[in-house]
């Protein structure tokens, strides 16, 4: 995924595209006061991960091509895994969307919508796949960056 985001950097002006690790969102960023992250921990070790380790495969690129904030992606493949652990996550912590779209982001944030367009036209057609094990879920706060607070094993007792 590095090679995209140097790429989409480089070419298309995104330097914010390197500022996160490639991951899947389960549950999309929210707010809330340092001192009160307690009881999100103790949400986070409730979720049942009672999951074996699952193969994700990547294959090709898709996009959300809102003109205010363009994103650019790999796709996952569809995976009964994975959404049975964003239905876990989401029994544990009710609030926010309903829907899930799974995708690895590459480009975001700075990038342009004239820079997505041109990036998009190359992108669209690129034949991509590879394929990784999902082992495990984090728990990430945002000091400037994503830090992970809290990891949980995925395993089948």
């Amino acid at each position: 995924m590095r090679i995209f985001k140097e790429d989409l950097a480089l070419n298309f002006n995104n330097s914010k595209a390197l500022t996160n690790d490639a991951h899947i969102t389960l549950l999309p960023p929210f707010e809330r006061e340092l001192e009160l992250e307690e009881d999100i921990h103790i949400a986070f070790q409730k979720i049942n991960t009672n999951i074996s380790p699952f193969e994700i495969i990547l294959n090709g690129f898709g996009s959300f091509p809102n003109p205010k904030n363009p994103v650019l992606f790999v796709q996952p493949e569809e995976n009964e895994s994975l959404k049975q652990l964003y239905f876990n996550v989401k029994e544990k912590f009710s609030f926010g969307q309903n829907s899930f779209h799974p995708h690895v982001t590459v480009g975001y944030r700075n990038l342009t919508f004239e820079n997505f367009l041109k990036a998009w036209d190359i992108y669209k057609d690129k034949n991509y796949k590879t394929k990784f094990i999902v082992d495990k879920i984090l728990l990430l706060r945002h000091d400037g960056k994503w830090i992970p607070v809290n990891e949980k094993k995925l395993s089948q007792e």
